[in-house]
């Protein structure tokens, strides 16, 4: 047989093996995009039972997700059996006909014992909050500054953000009566989860926030009237000059 002869010969053969390679190929990529949308599914499901304050049912959550009950059915049994191994302190279990994480039982006394030499929550007033962004977004700046920008009186809140070491002095401004100047801290940065001020919502995103955060409800009380009749003395809340 000559070579063109073998040549042609050849040909369908390595046609065939190219095809079946293509195929193989093609089903494997289809494998790992199936495997790939499982897990990125069976993480929704592990942030979901997170998230929820009351057990959901596998139904509810199928329903939301809009996936098939039977498969939300096994893949919750899967991070179950997963969170139930003994390197995780968290559990996934059925509570009430739905599914909740909590904490495995086995900690719970020494849990007990950590919250307890935790610091309470930190609470704001409004007006702590408003002068709080106030110095935030123009800092460093000093109490009349932020009086006129407020237009109320607040030293008392200034002297309450100080205690809770979310701002502190920064020196004095070179101007008449040489006010004190504040800024923010890091204790404010890490209350916030900021990894510095670049991350801190623009003027107009912080706006946006407030008139949502006011449409939906709650309302702060009002500043004291105590805070409303003049400053504290500048003296008592300021840290020594720069």
């Amino acid at each position: 047989m000559d070579h063109e002869t073998e040549q042609t010969a050849t040909e369908p053969a390595l046609e065939a093996t190219v095809e079946q390679l293509a195929e193989q190929l093609g089903l494997e990529e289809k494998a790992q995009a199936g495997e790939s949308e499982q897990s990125r599914m069976r993480a929704l499901l592990e942030a979901v039972v997170y998230v929820t304050d009351e057990p959901l049912s596998s139904k509810q959550i199928a329903e939301a997700l809009g996936q098939p009950k039977e498969a939300v059915e096994q893949m919750l049994e899967q991070l179950a059996a997963e969170y139930g191994e003994a390197h995780h302190g968290l559990t996934i279990r059925e509570v009430a006909g739905g599914y909740k994480m909590a904490t495995k039982p086995e900690f719970h006394d020494e849990l007990r014992g950590f919250v307890k030499k935790l610091k309470p929550p930190l609470k704001l007033s409004l007006a702590a909050l408003e002068t709080l962004a106030v110095i935030a977004y123009k800092q460093p700046i000093t109490s009349p500054e932020i009086m006129e920008i407020r237009g109320v009186q607040g030293a008392g809140v200034v002297k309450t953000l100080l205690d809770r070491k979310l701002v502190t002095a920064a020196g004095r401004k070179h101007v008449v009566g040489r006010p004190v100047l504040y800024k923010t801290t890091k204790d404010f940065l890490i209350q916030f989860g900021l990894k510095d001020l670049s991350e801190l919502p623009t003027l107009k995103e912080f706006e946006e926030l407030s008139r949502l955060a006011l449409g939906e409800g709650e309302v702060e009380d009002p500043e004291p009237a105590a805070e409303e009749q003049g400053p504290a003395p500048e003296a008592a809340t300021a840290e020594p000059d720069a």
